[in-house]
Formats: structure tokens, sequence, C-alpha cells
């Protein structure tokens, strides 16, 4: 298993958190953009440049993704090219992404798409908080845990 993170717009504390996992535990954790990312030095961790342009990214990691990896993203068609593949996406926010909410969360993606395209000011999403820090490595050391769990016991 490892984590792939859909970088370019991942908020820089939740890449600390994730650096900060890869070395405690171990783990491989490869950050995929359309610039140049810096990263500390670490056998664990890595940055993958792909080429600019539209889902040059999202592509990338869908191609790489193994079952049972994590990928971090905000990205609602990615986590859902996520999930055919049996991989596990994750939101900044620490919210998974599962196969019975992505067709809704699709939806509504459209629907807000619609409704900016039509001119009307939906707003942006809520400046990215403290709590929403701490929901993200709740998340992830529980799942961390529960598939380690796992593979000690088989």
């Amino acid at each position: 298993m490892q984590i792939w993170v859909d970088a370019d717009a991942c908020p820089a504390v939740i890449k600390d958190i994730l650096f900060r996992v890869a070395e405690r535990l171990q783990l491989d954790v490869t950050l995929v953009a359309n610039q140049l990312i810096r990263v500390p030095g670490s056998r664990f961790i890595r940055a993958l440049q792909v080429p600019a342009g539209a889902d040059q990214a999202d592509a990338e990691i869908v191609a790489r993704v193994s079952p049972g990896d994590i990928v971090v993203t905000g990205d609602i068609p990615l986590a859902a090219q996520v999930l055919e593949k049996n991989g596990l996406p994750l939101n900044p926010r620490g919210e998974w992404y599962t196969k019975d909410t992505i067709a809704q969360q699709l939806t509504m993606r459209a629907f807000m798409e619609e409704l900016r395209g039509s001119g009307v000011d939906t707003g942006g999403p809520a400046a990215f908080s403290q709590a929403d820090r701490q929901n993200f490595a709740n998340a992830l050391d529980r799942a961390l845990a529960r598939i380690r769990k796992q593979d000690s016991a088989t």
C-alpha cells in the first residue's frame, strides 16, 4: 500500500501530516503535480512532476494506483476513478469518498458547475480550518491502523 497525493491543490498542512506519517510508518508517499514540488529528503517521500495540462496529474495517479492505495484529493471525478480501481480516496478535510456516495457528489458537482456557468455566484469552499486538519489526521490514522491490523492478521 502507498499514498498518492493530488498535490497541485493539496494544502501544505496536509502535506506536512503525510510527510510525518511516511517517516513514522515507513510508508511510501508520492505527490503528483503539474509543477515542481519540494519534498523533504526521505526514502519514503517523492514528488512526481507531470506535463502541464488539465487532468494530467489525475491521469497519472489513476494509471499508478493499486487496490488498497490511499489517494488524497479534493477532486471528485478523480475520486470516482480511484474507487473504480478499488483505491481509497480521502479528501483533505478528512472525508472518505465511497462507492455509496460518489454518484451523489458527482451530481452535486455538475449542478454547481451549471449554476456557475449561468452566472450564479455560488461562493467557494469554506476556508481550510484547524478542525479540517484534525479531521484529516484522525481519518488517516484510523484507516492506517485498520489496514495494518488486517495486514498483521493475514
